[in-house]
């Protein structure tokens, strides 16, 4: 018996979306996991892509667990549940257009939690970890020095190229989630430790010419390196928009810097600008 031309027509869409030129190696990673379950989903209704609407999309919703009347509680974390139907819906608008897909919310409401940030002197000491001449250590310290002072995700820290560093101009060119380019401040001592980095790098370069940031043997450094040499490179990302808010940035100027398309997503840093603003006025108002 051949396979159900629905079934393969599903298949190939996906395979065309995860294809895509705007997914970074680690989202395609992430979609593909999600979306082989989601076209499974779809087979055992013989259903095909286009049959997707609304009601079909709330049902996979309330399998997946999300909140529906007279349903077991699902085992499936309300992340888990958010992020499943997240990339259903990215697959859904690229293939069928946004216009068909609908806007209505499907996941239960996550509390956005956000990790604590490192202090300024915590930050210190593990920039100090790569304290040697060595051209692996030098390389350790300007990347670790770029991701906080320019608060970098990870995959956009290993995606520079040696031309978006612009020293004259004082600023770093960083492509972002769906291929977004932003530029941001070059910080003075970020500035000085790539500077270094840069005099070393030849003695690594064999491949990877373009790439900023290279291996022991020469090839671009990927994310998974990263994570090595820092456990959690997210950290700094966090703490790059904390001391920010905490020195007086107000949270527009850290979504721009962050590369966030949405306030929303900035403003779970709003305690801290929260607690900013108390200090202030504990300092300043005579009846505080």
């Amino acid at each position: 018996m051949g396979a159900n031309p629905a079934c393969m027509e599903t298949q190939a869409a996906i395979d065309r979306f995860l294809a895509s030129p705007a997914l970074s190696d680690s989202t395609r990673r992430a979609y593909g996991v999600d979306l082989a379950e989601f076209g499974a989903w779809l087979r055992a209704r013989k259903a095909s892509v286009d049959d997707v609407d609304a009601r079909l999309l709330a049902d996979y919703a309330a399998e997946l667990g999300a909140a529906r009347r007279g349903r077991e509680p699902s085992k499936l974390a309300p992340a888990t549940i958010a992020r499943k139907l997240a990339a259903a819906r990215a697959f859904l608008r690229f293939t069928l257009g946004a216009s068909k897909v609908p806007d209505a919310r499907l996941a239960p409401r996550r509390p956005r939690r956000l990790p604590e940030a490192p202090k300024q002197e915590e930050i210190e000491a593990e920039l100090e970890r790569f304290a040697s001449g060595d051209p692996l250590a030098i390389r350790n310290r300007a990347l670790a020095e770029l991701v906080y002072s320019a608060g970098l995700r990870s995959q956009e820290a290993v995606d520079l190229d040696l031309a978006d560093v612009e020293f004259d101009q004082e600023a770093l060119r960083v492509r972002g989630k769906g291929g977004k380019e932003r530029v941001v401040p070059l910080g003075e001592e970020a500035a000085y430790w790539v500077a270094l980095w840069l005099r070393e790098r030849p003695k690594l370069a064999r491949g990877a010419h373009d790439a900023l940031f290279i291996s022991a043997r020469g090839r671009r450094l990927d994310t998974s390196t990263l994570r090595k040499l820092f456990p959690h490179p997210h950290r700094l990302r966090h703490a790059f928009a904390t001391h920010l808010l905490e020195g007086g940035a107000d949270l527009r100027t850290i979504q721009e810097l962050l590369g966030h398309s949405s306030l929303s997503t900035t403003q779970m840093y709003s305690h801290v600008d929260a607690k900013r603003l108390r200090k202030v006025y504990d300092r300043a108002h005579p009846r505080s």
